[in-house]
């Protein structure tokens, strides 16, 4: 863990802001706390935290409409918090972009654990990119691995959540391979899928989506019927200028 992380939370419960403040400054981080939109916006205007824990459902603006915006123009990494009950939350969560979800209740020690992993990843592909300074090219269009973001055929910058950056450069870094949920999920968050679990499913849909993809005849993320997907076509590797 970096001893400098910090942690912006953000739910309108201050009993559970107040629970996650105290329990994640005793394991070492410094956190944030806003009870609403308005209020996440003000602190992200004046600081920059590592990861964001972000609460569903809040008066005003939501969270899927929060991280919907926040992905608009930033890739900074965001657990969300779902009710248990609404696993339609969980898969709106995801499609707006979020890079893991918790349900509620939890116990804190398990957000502490998704916000060491998502965390981890987050640094090794940061780090990563800065060694490599190098852009991924196929079908037309460019993974800039510093920039962390996704150019069209015609150069125009598409934002991609840290989710959907490490599913896309595991696809490029394995073309013309079969990969199944499972080796995806953990190759992209280093764990294995439980039966119910459809993360990669949707971030693939994402994907496509930000690909301008066809859903019914996908010409470069394809499915492979009882295999899994594949990222179809050449790919070429260059340093950036």
């Amino acid at each position: 863990m970096e001893p400098t992380s910090s942690i912006l939370i953000v739910d309108d419960d201050r009993d559970i802001r107040t629970l996650l403040a105290d329990y994640l400054e005793t394991n070492g981080y410094r956190t944030f706390a806003a009870a609403d939109g308005a209020a996440m916006w003000k602190v992200l205007d004046e600081s920059r935290p590592d990861l964001i824990v972000l609460d569903l459902n809040m008066p005003g603006e939501d969270g899927l409409t929060l991280c919907r915006k926040l992905r608009a123009h930033s890739t900074l990494p965001v657990i969300m918090l779902t009710a248990r009950s609404e696993p339609l939350d969980r898969i709106l969560g995801l499609e707006m972009g979020a890079d893991d979800y918790l349900p509620k209740p939890f116990e804190p020690r398990e957000l502490l654990a998704r916000i060491r992993s998502v965390l981890r990843r987050s640094h090794s592909a940061a780090a990563n990119a800065a060694e490599k300074a190098s852009l991924i090219r196929f079908s037309g269009w460019t993974l800039d691995l510093t920039a962390r973001h996704l150019l069209n055929p015609e150069g125009t910058v598409i934002m991609l959540s840290g989710a959907e950056f490490r599913l896309l450069k595991v696809f490029l870094e394995h073309p013309n391979r079969v990969l199944n949920r499972d080796q995806l999920l953990n190759l992209t968050q280093g764990r294995d899928a439980d039966p119910f679990d459809r993360s990669i499913d949707i971030q693939i849909s994402r994907l496509r989506q930000k690909l301008g993809e066809d859903a019914r005849l996908p010409q470069i993320i394809k499915t492979v019927r009882n295999g899994g997907y594949v990222l179809a076509g050449s790919v070429s590797v260059e340093s950036a200028p």
